[in-house]
Parts: C-alpha cells; structure tokens; sequence
C-alpha cells in the first residue's frame, strides 16, 4: 500500500456513508440473521473456525450480504479480493484468478473470492469460475438479491452452500440505529443526537428490513437539522418523516389502528366493494403490515366468505400467499391486489363456514351417534363377521354415480348443515345436490310399483 492509498483508505473510513462506517468488522457485531450465523450454527461454525467453503448470499437489499462477507474478510487468514458483477469484465476476473494461483503456489495461501451482484454475470462468466472454484484456487462468496436458483449456474450452486438472509426485524433495526446515534468512533456520536421515541419506532418500522435505509436516513436527519436550544440535535417524528420520505400513518400494529384498518379491510372484501379493500390493502402496505399477516386474511375471507360461490377464489388466494413469500416487497403488493380485488369481486356464501360451525356445534351437545355399520370399514381381518360395510351401495355402479342411502349416523338422518346458497357456482351444486335426490326418488318408486 502507497501512500496515496493509505490516504484514500483513511478518507473512505471518515467520509464514506454511515451504512458503510457501520459494517460490523466481527461476528458478535453482526445484528439479525441469527437463524445463519447464530452461535452453533453452520455458518457461524465454518467463519470462526476459517473454514469456510464456497457460498452465495441470498436476500433482500440491506440485509447485511456484504457485511458477511466483510465480516470473513477480517477473520479469515486467506487472502481477500472483491469484484462488482455489474462492471467487472473478462479483464478483472483473469487478474483475480492469476492473483489466487499466485497465493496459492507461493505462499500456500487460500483466496477468497467476494462476488457482489452475482446473478449480473452471463452464464459464460460464471463458468469462467468455475474450474478454479472446482480444484480450490478461489473459495466463492457470491452475493445476490436473486433467487440463485434461477440467476445462478447449477454447477456453481452444486459446488456452493446457500444461505437465504432475512429482512431484518424491526427490533434489530432500531438496535442500530440507536448503535449508529452513540458510537462516537465510527458513527455520529460526536453530533450529540437524540432520536425520539415515535421517530425511533417509525423508522425502525418504515425501513421494512433495510438497515442501510434507516441509517442512511438518521444520517441525513443529524447532518441537516439545527441544534436545539439545549446545544442537541433532536430527531422527531417530523424530521423522521422528511429524511425517508415517507409519512407517518396512524397505524400500531399492536393496537387499535391494526384491528379496525384489518377489520375495515375483511369487511370490503366481504361486501364485494374491491376499490375498498384495495385501499385498506394500501394501507396497510404502506404502514409497514407483514405481507404473509395480508396473505392469510385474505385466504381466510375466500373460504369463510366466498367458499364454493367461487370455488377460484381460495386458490387464487392460497397462491398469492405463496408467491408473496417468495417475492416479497414491493413486488408482492401486485399479487396481493390481485388476490384482494378477485376475493371482494367474487360472488358470495358463507354456507360451508356456517355448515362447519353447525357441526362442531351439534359435536358438542349431542353425543357421538353411531356411524352405520355399512360405511364402516371392511377390511380388516373379522370385520365382515361384525357386519361392517355389509350391504353397502357402490355409488358409482349406479346412474349419475348417486345412490340414495343413509350417510348420517342413526337418529341424524333428516340433519341438514350445509345449504347451498344461489349465489355464483354453488347455485349449480345446489341444483345438482336437488337433481340427484329427485333421481334416486324416482328410482325408488320405479322400485316400490
């Protein structure tokens, strides 16, 4: 290193953005993603231990993938070198192999490889790589927000041990944030700030998962806001809000705000008002709600409030919260509006939730009936001497695959629980439910004359 370098180095140690100056240099620095690098875990074993095999870092923007990798840069005694997929050509990528065999025939030393942005390499750079990563040459860190298993060569991903990062919980962000306003060394502890409480939870709650977006935030916030009388810069609600660019929606998610927004949200879907239940579904997205928490409201309203009025609805909706878990934000508020505005679209019954219902009901006042004995099963050894499944009818062996006979157990038999309503597709099921047993009446009377 040069003079100028160690110029240059020292100047990006004090001047680079305070996401930056706020990479944790070792493990137990490291906040969130316990569920990777929490002590015993596989990760956590292979950094400390300096035995790390080739990996690729998957998840969202702010998440701490480069922080990992910095993180194993400090701790590893192999040599460390970094590229950018998205400006890195055939030129840097032959330089840092030549680098590699150079530590390795000379000084027997490991390289690791940090890959930043790995899913913008094509297909012919990423299996460039691959023979070196292959005989040891390089130890692979790739980093990426996509999925690998798409953006990824199946030969790399073979030869590598995936981790999938979280977006940070709303806890470990303002954990930073407050580590961020007090560290005198390497953040703003120096400005003497003070986050307010509702500031302090807006924006640990706004940045949905990105630490590098709350901390970047708190950074405009104090080098932009005047000093209070007291000689402290205070960060409230207002300054929170012109720092992110984001207001502040009266929205606790643990309060009344929560449940009368949810409430006001699964009653639009049930009141077929789709420009409603979209807005709450805004609503909501905008104040920072869980998307799975969204996903399964809206599951739960096809089945409760649509049911078999629109047999779609609840696969529509059973997809979504799949795709949202896959997606995420902000993608996911597409599939979710799609979900919302079919369910509160869909024609409506809530007969099978109120069948269910009266059947659990009926469960618990009555005592168990006895099932026929001719619907009982019949294939285990001495079940026919009992009598079970004896004159049973095979309803397939009769016109319209229906025969009539008793289902219900003895003393039920004229119980009704579910009544199909005329509404969307359970008017047809309500008209077939009626054409059969008309069938297997008049059946009878051919039979009784």
């Amino acid at each position: 290193m040069d003079l100028f370098d160690y110029m240059r180095q020292n100047a990006m140690e004090t001047e680079s953005p305070l996401a930056s100056r706020m990479r944790p240099t070792t493990l137990d620095e490291v906040v969130g993603q316990r569920h990777i690098i929490g002590k015993g875990k596989l990760l956590y074993r292979a950094i400390k231990a300096d035995k790390l095999s080739s990996v690729i870092f998957y998840g969202p923007p702010g998440t701490g993938k480069t922080t990992l990798a910095k993180v194993i840069a400090n701790t590893t005694s192999a040599a460390f070198l970094q590229i950018n997929a998205t400006v890195a050509g055939k030129k840097d990528m032959e330089e840092v192999v030549e680098k590699a065999k150079n530590n390795m025939g000379m000084y027997q030393k490991k390289t690791i490889l940090f890959v930043d942005e790995i899913h913008r390499f094509n297909k012919g750079q990423q299996d460039y790589l691959l023979p070196f990563v292959e005989d040891g040459t390089l130890i692979l860190i790739g980093a990426t927000t996509e999925n690998p298993y798409f953006e990824v060569n199946g030969a790399l991903l073979s030869r590598s041990v995936i981790f999938e990062l979280k977006a940070l919980e709303k806890q470990d962000i303002k954990e930073l944030i407050i580590r961020a306003v007090s560290d005198v060394v390497k953040g703003m502890g120096s400005y003497k700030a003070v986050v307010e409480e509702d500031a302090l939870e807006f924006l640990s709650d706004v940045a949905n998962g990105d630490a590098r977006a709350a901390l970047n935030a708190i950074e405009l916030g104090i080098l932009t806001t005047e000093r209070g009388s007291d000689g402290k810069i205070h960060i409230t609600m207002d300054v929170a809000q012109e720092c992110i660019q984001k207001r502040a929606v009266r929205y606790d998610k643990s309060g009344d705000n929560h449940y009368d927004t949810v409430s006001a949200f699964i009653k639009s879907m049930r009141g077929s008002d789709p420009n409603a239940a979209v807005y709450y579904l805004a609503r909501m997205l905008y104040a920072g709600e869980d998307i799975k928490f969204i996903a399964r409201r809206i599951m739960i309203c096809a089945s409760e409030d649509v049911g078999n009025a629109d047999p779609q609805a609840l696969v529509v909706a059973v997809a979504a919260a799949q795709a949202v878990e896959r997606l995420g934000m902000p993608e996911a508020r597409i599939v979710l509006s799609q979900a919302v505005t079919y369910v509160a679209s869909a024609p409506k019954s809530n007969a099978a939730y109120v069948a269910v219902d009266e059947a659990m009901e009926w469960m618990n006042a009555e005592r168990t009936a006895m099932i026929p004995p001719y619907l009982q099963d019949s294939h285990y050894k001495g079940a026919a001497k009992l009598g079970h499944g004896v004159g049973y009818k095979y309803a397939h062996d009769y016109p319209y695959h229906y025969v009539k006979q008793q289902y219900l157990p003895y003393g039920m038999e004229d119980k009704v629980f579910y009544r199909p309503t005329q509404n969307g597709y359970e008017k047809n099921i309500s008209e077939y439910l009626e054409f059969i047993k008309r069938l297997a009446d008049e059946q009878q009377d051919k039979t009784d004359n």
